[in-house]
This record gives C-alpha cells, sequence and structure tokens, in this order.
C-alpha cells in the first residue's frame, strides 16, 4: 500500500534509504500534445524538507529534480531547462539570492522562481525576494495544499503558446530557426548570415533553451506545429519557411 501524501511537513513521514535526484512521478515524459515536460527544480539543503518537496509534488503528478545547493541547481540547468524553480533562501555557499539572479539573467522571465524560508518571514523579506526578480515567496512551515496551489498558479501563468514562444525569441534566432527548418547546416547558416559558426552555436542553443526542446529537429517540429515559422510560395520547386514576424 502506497503512503499518504501528508497535509504538512513531517520529517518522520520519509524513509531515509529515499535517494535524491530526479524523482519521475506519475506523468510521462511527454504529454498528450507531444511537448516534453520539464522537472520542477527543488534547490533545499534541508534533507527531511527536499524529501518532502519532491514527495507531494510527485504525488501530485509532476517530474521533480531535486538538489541541494545552487552550485547543483546551475550544473542541472545547464543541462535541462526547468519548469519553474522552488528555491531555498539560505543555501550553502551560493545564496538562494545569487542563483535567482542568476536564473533570471539566463531565463529572463520564462522560468518562474518561488522563494522559499524558514527563518526571513517578515513582509519586508518577501518584499526583497520579489524585487530581486521572485515570482513567489512562501514562509515555512507551509501545508500540502498550499504548497501545490502556488505551483499550480505559477505554471498556469507560464503555460508556453505560439504567441509566447515567438516572443522569447529575437528576430536573428527567428532567422536561424527558418534557415533549420530549409535544411542548412551550421556552416551553411553562418555563410548565409555572414556570421561566425561560433555565433550560430550559441543562437541555436539559445533557440533550444528557450523553446524548452533538446534538438534541432524537435525545436524545428515545434516552430512548425506553434506556427512560428511558415512556408513561403515555392521557390525553384521547394517551398521555403519563413519566420512567423516577417509575416504581413
Amino acid at each position: 500500500m502506497s503512503a499518504r501524501r501528508p497535509s504538512a511537513y513531517n520529517p518522520g513521514w520519509y524513509r531515509p534509504e529515499r535517494s535524491v535526484g530526479v524523482v519521475p512521478g506519475r506523468v510521462g515524459v511527454s504529454g498528450r500534445d507531444g511537448h516534453r515536460r520539464h522537472a520542477i527544480l527543488v534547490v533545499e539543503d534541508d534533507d527531511d524538507m527536499r524529501l518532502f518537496i519532491g514527495e507531494v509534488l510527485t504525488s501530485a503528478g509532476y517530474l521533480v529534480r531535486a538538489v541541494q545547493s545552487g552550485e547543483d541547481a546551475i550544473e542541472s540547468v545547464r543541462k535541462e531547462q526547468p519548469q519553474l524553480v522552488l528555491l531555498d533562501v539560505h543555501l550553502p555557499v551560493m545564496s538562494g539570492y545569487e542563483l535567482c539572479g542568476w536564473l533570471r539573467n539566463r531565463f529572463r522571465d520564462s522560468v518562474p522562481v518561488m522563494f522559499l524560508s524558514g527563518e526571513r518571514v517578515e513582509a519586508f523579506d518577501r518584499a526583497a525576494g520579489l524585487m530581486l526578480g521572485a515570482d513567489d515567496y512562501m514562509s515555512k512551515p507551509f501545508s500540502t495544499e498550499e504548497l501545490l496551489a502556488r505551483v499550480r498558479g505559477l505554471l498556469r501563468r507560464t503555460v508556453p503558446s505560439g504567441r509566447s514562444l515567438e516572443s522569447k525569441l529575437t528576430m536573428r534566432e527567428l532567422e536561424v530557426l527558418r534557415l533549420l527548418a530549409g535544411g542548412l547546416g551550421q556552416k551553411e547558416i553562418s555563410g548565409h548570415l555572414s556570421i561566425s559558426a561560433k555565433t550560430v552555436g550559441t543562437h541555436i542553443e539559445h533557440i533550444l533553451m528557450k523553446l524548452g526542446v533538446q534538438s534541432r529537429t524537435q525545436a524545428v517540429a515545434l516552430a512548425y506545429r506553434e506556427q512560428l515559422i511558415e512556408l513561403d510560395a515555392p521557390q525553384n520547386g521547394r517551398e521555403t519557411p519563413i519566420p512567423a514576424k516577417t509575416r504581413l
């Protein structure tokens, strides 16, 4: 029989042998719409609290990646963009405030961040956290209902649509995406746009990160599905993709 999800934080509820890392949850890697589901990143140095949050979110059907430091969090997000970050204010070495700044520099507003704190719980603490770029600030202890309600609220505000995905890309990135869709490789795009191959690679990396995909093929497929690009009139018997932002 599976354990019941607790209604509030209870350190004794968890089995100590549980590992920390990716918790698969009940929802598959891909949803019904074919979009890849990204994990919620939990950054918490307290083992019991980290396991508690991971179990609550996993029981609710979310994919979870749990780490215990800012350095581990950076390593994680460099591999894959998270769907949401739950971030403890007090972390060893790199503080939650510093990590929040790093996340904002990398993702801007595309990844919501919620601070968690058991010490800085006054109104001015919450105000400071929000001014630093957090989307929400929750004081410990908290109930599972409050945690899930806040998580769902943040995710509802950040579900990507075609229009919001398009707004994340610069005109240059859309141009690179168009050329990728046209079958050009990195060196060919470099020559076409008169920029270095290294710069093209950087644009491609940003495109993959912003669209939340893992490969160029997935990026092109998502671009067509969300109408970020469309096929222009045939030229020399071949249709040419054009960015959505250039349409009349």
